[in-house]
């Protein structure tokens, strides 16, 4: 939808484009929160008009003039989300998705719509990335390499690199300069989930492709699923074309959750960065702890290897949540090697260092004192060896 806001100013500070971003009109229609549009269709009385508008989609993909169509096509509300989050990550547009799988999927269903089906990715990768580019569910072909093979391993029919920094469950860092460079012509697109664009904006180190599964940090509550790709407007015009075939739209009331998230997401990062920060430094001292993971731009995210079985941390934490997902106001843990990265083949998950010991600990908002009280409770009795830091960058 054209909603008459310039995704491309990027003269504001982070925290003010996080607050109004996507606002900017409201004033005018004399409104203070931004509407909710929950319409699946839309009247129109020229059906000429029509005709030519649903013409020119089809031939860019470019977003519709003038009043919406159906909401297959395009919605307000998740129009507002798109353009505030093109502005956070310093992008010409985005397009959002009914969660961060369909966002991936799309991405490759363009490429693969060119002929150009390879993939060239770097482990580790969030375990259905890994498993979607793996079982070649949308014809695909992956190459696996290490961020300095990236240039080796292109070919002709390359459509894609795909890399994840901090990476997905070991933090694991990537120099994105570098590996921008490494691939020439051929799209680089990061997953930007754990970071986001609080921490780093891969469009500004070559990316042109940023991803997001906004279920996590654009959301922050635990209580949307949604995906959204920050690029420019000619791979975004592909993208919309491809999400209205497939149908992989985002809903209205999703949008506006996801707008009201983006208000705090830099005051969420933050605050739950420190303590994310605070714990790691205790980990690392515990003698229960074998090696920490933090990555070295920060973030919310840490994990841990544990001497002991770290089924019973899981079954031991109290205040924090054991479950899936993360970047919700609250802590939550989980073994990857059991749920996240299941699915992924176990060497490959051990290669890529997502070891057995591993647990992944998604740092909320509460006091510290609190978390680490929980945490120390759960691991049980010392144990006697020190642990050892390692900072997942040097993993990178």
């Amino acid at each position: 939808m054209d909603n008459g806001m310039d995704t491309r100013r990027t003269t504001r500070a982070l925290a003010t484009e996080a607050v109004h971003a996507g606002r900017d009109d409201l004033a005018g229609l004399g409104l203070h929160a931004p509407p909710i549009d929950l319409s699946t269709t839309y009247p129109s009385y020229d059906s000429r008009a029509e005709a030519a508008r649903i013409d020119a989609f089809a031939t860019t993909g470019a977003e519709p003039d003038g009043p919406p169509v159906y909401g297959r096509l395009g919605n307000p509300t998740v129009a507002r989300f798109e353009t505030a989050l093109a502005r956070l990550e310093g992008t010409e547009s985005a397009v959002a998705f009914a969660s961060g799988m369909a966002a991936l999927s799309a991405v490759l269903l363009v490429r693969g719509s060119m002929g150009l089906r390879h993939v060239v990715a770097v482990r580790p990768l969030y375990g259905c990335s890994d498993h979607l580019l793996t079982a070649g569910l949308l014809g695909s072909e992956v190459a696996w390499t290490d961020p300095a093979g990236v240039a080796d391993a292109l070919r002709p029919d390359t459509g894609l690199v795909l890399v994840e920094s901090p990476a997905n469950p070991t933090l694991a860092e990537i120099d994105l300069r570098a590996v921008a460079h490494a691939c020439g012509s051929v799209p680089l697109l990061v997953d930007n989930t754990f970071a986001t664009p609080v921490l780093q904006r891969p469009a500004e180190q070559g990316a042109r492709l940023v991803l997001h599964s906004a279920t996590k940090y654009l959301g922050g509550h635990g209580d949307v699923l949604a995906g959204v790709v920050a690029c420019d407007e000619e791979f975004a015009g592909r993208l919309r074309q491809v999400r209205f075939a497939t149908g992989g739209v985002l809903h209205p009331l999703a949008g506006y959750l996801l707008l009201r998230g983006l208000s705090t997401l830099p005051v969420r990062v933050r605050a739950a960065s420190a303590n994310a920060a605070d714990l790691a430094a205790r980990l690392a001292a515990d003698p229960r702890v074998s090696r920490v993971h933090y990555p070295s731009i920060g973030g919310a995210m840490v994990a841990f290897e544990v001497h002991g079985d770290p089924h019973a941390v899981i079954a031991g934490v109290r205040l924090i949540t054991p479950a899936v997902s993360l970047g919700s106001v609250d802590s939550l843990i989980q073994h990857p090697a059991s749920i996240s990265h299941r699915i992924v083949d176990a060497d490959d998950r051990r290669d890529a260092g997502v070891s057995d010991r591993l647990l992944r600990l998604s740092v909320g908002l509460e006091d510290v004192e609190d978390l680490w009280t929980d945490l120390d409770q759960a691991l049980g009795t010392p144990a006697r060896r020190p642990a050892r830091t390692e900072a997942a960058a040097a993993r990178g």
